[in-house]
């Protein structure tokens, strides 16, 4: 049975309404805002973005190029570079953190993993502990640092609590949800869990949000 036409032409308008208004969002934050709290390294010397983490990082579900860590580049005028490896777990994270993220001179770490390690059964404390790890060596490399939680609803709250009280205890960025309104959502996604180009330019917005204070106050600090 055939749809209303009415009813695409109300859903597309509505979508255009709430991506534009997300990013006037990100443009008030990053122009008008003031970081809502203290991290450790705002003054850092590093030049790069790097994005770290597993397939919601690399991009699985849509076309080169479509991946969120490409999709914040129009909103963000610092390099930016995708360390997103497909199916990785913390575990395998680590290996790869020293060469993938310290060797690049970061300005800022984001760090979006634990997926993998909940569907790989990996003790929870485990994952924490990884993720630890790789903020403290982040950190004593100079860089700012976020977490990225992936949970949604009751979807990994656990993990939500975990990385919050974490980034709290380390002075990071806690970037709550950012599948929130994405994995519910059929339009946005390209299988049960991994969004598509649409869904990971609602995450790129939502990190930008997140993080576009911090990189004020460090570019103000930097330019004194």
């Amino acid at each position: 049975m055939r749809k209303d036409s009415s009813w695409f032409i109300v859903h597309s308008s509505w979508r255009k309404i709430t991506l534009f208004s997300l990013g006037c969002a990100v443009l008030i934050v990053m122009f008008c805002g003031c970081a809502k709290r203290e991290i450790k390294n705002i003054d850092s010397k590093g030049k790069n973005i790097i994005c770290f983490g597993d397939s919601i990082t690399f991009g699985y579900g849509a076309e080169p190029g479509e991946d969120y860590p490409k999709a914040m580049c129009p909103l963000l005028d610092y390099p930016i570079m995708n360390a997103g490896v497909d199916s990785d777990t913390t575990i395998r994270g680590l290996e790869r953190f020293q060469e993938e993220v310290i060797d690049k001179e970061p300005l800022l770490v984001i760090i979006e993993m634990g997926g993998n390690d909940f569907l790989k059964k990996v003790p929870m404390e485990t994952t924490m502990n990884n993720v630890s790890t790789m903020i403290d060596r982040a950190q004593e490399s100079g860089a700012m640092v976020a977490i990225a939680d992936i949970s949604s609803g009751m979807f990994l709250r656990e993990y939500r609590s975990r990385f919050a009280r974490l980034a709290k205890e380390k002075n990071v960025i806690f970037i709550p949800e950012i599948l929130r309104g994405i994995i519910t959502n059929p339009s946005m996604k390209s299988d049960f869990i991994h969004p598509n180009a649409a869904g990971y330019k609602i995450i790129a917005q939502k990190i930008c949000l997140a993080i576009g204070p911090y990189l004020k106050k460090n570019a103000l600090l930097r330019n004194k």
